[in-house]
């Protein structure tokens, strides 16, 4: 079922949801691992019929859901899709709302366009749906279940390799600090064998890979803007979030990386209701483009593997 609401209201309610979850300390693109029970799956949010992965803002929100209600399956349906797929929703089940944009154009407009001989201008706003996750659900194939195992800290990861030589960065190793530079479009982080938790190299080097997808041949984002201003945190929060899915798609467990832009990054969702669905929308083509490359990297993990 899918209602059309107002953008404005639909952003805030949205942005206030973030918003609580970060006073209380919960950065809601890693908390489905950061809290004890260790029960949510690794992956990006799926829808169970389509098997197409959900993005942007729908991904914190259904992970969220999985941290509140400590849901297994990262599958996830409409109440018509759960009976199209043969199953039913449990009797009192409470489904989580998802989020997507249409636009329509009214008859006027289509009626203005002909007479003038232009293109109709259309009106964009938001759709709002209830899903709920396949454990709610009764009759589902047994495919829709399962729990994934976390990868041990100090586990090297062939995937990861492969997909970080796969993209082409300029990646120049070594130092003791992580940066991407725009104006000569390379990054710098340091050796492996720097980092306590081995893991926390390949949450690195895709949180500047985020970085590295706004350069102007790419995704094209302003990355031009000074540490400590506000541009800077939203470019922050974007590579954040993209750093959280991609590792999420690989099985990493994804952390904060940059904890200290917390109270830079609740000012800028305080002052802009939208920012957070942008940011998350953004993070989510970054994420696609890095893993654009995942198909050439699967061959090059295959070849060192057998090597």
């Amino acid at each position: 079922m899918s209602k059309a609401i107002g953008r404005d209201n639909v952003y805030r309610e949205i942005t206030d949801k973030i918003i609580a979850e970060l006073e209380r300390g919960i950065v809601p693109w890693v908390q489905p691992w950061s809290s004890s029970k260790q029960l949510c799956p690794l992956g990006l949010p799926v829808n169970g019929l389509t098997r197409r992965n959900y993005s942007g803002i729908n991904i914190l929100l259904l992970w969220s859901a999985l941290e509140e209600k400590s849901f297994l399956s990262p599958y996830w349906l409409t109440f018509k899709q759960c009976v199209a797929m043969g199953g039913s929703v449990r009797k009192g089940e409470h489904g989580t709302h998802v989020y997507f944009a249409d636009k329509f154009v009214p008859q006027k407009e289509q009626q203005r366009a002909k007479d003038e001989g232009t293109d109709p201008s259309s009106i964009h706003f938001l759709k709002r749906y209830t899903v709920f996750n396949a454990e709610q659900c009764d009759g589902l194939p047994v495919g829709l279940f399962g729990k994934f195992e976390p990868r041990q800290p100090r586990e090297i990861v062939p995937e990861a390799e492969a997909l970080i030589g796969a993209t082409g960065a300029d990646f120049r190793i070594g130092g003791d600090q992580a940066f991407y530079v725009p104006s000569e479009d390379f990054i710098r982080i340091p050796n492996q064998t720097a980092y306590p938790d081995q893991i926390n190299y390949y949450r690195t080097a895709f949180h500047e890979l985020g970085h590295w997808t706004g350069n102007n041949t790419r995704l094209d984002r302003n990355l031009t803007t000074k540490f400590g201003t506000v541009d800077y945190a939203r470019e922050e929060l974007v590579a954040e979030m993209a750093t959280a899915f991609v590792c999420a798609s690989l099985g990493i467990l994804p952390t904060v990386r940059h904890a200290d832009y917390l109270g830079q990054w609740l000012q800028v969702l305080k002052e802009d209701a939208r920012a957070i669905v942008k940011a998350a929308s953004l993070a989510s083509k970054a994420c696609d483009f890095i893993l654009q490359f995942r198909a050439a990297s699967k061959d090059n993990s295959d070849l060192e593997q057998a090597a």
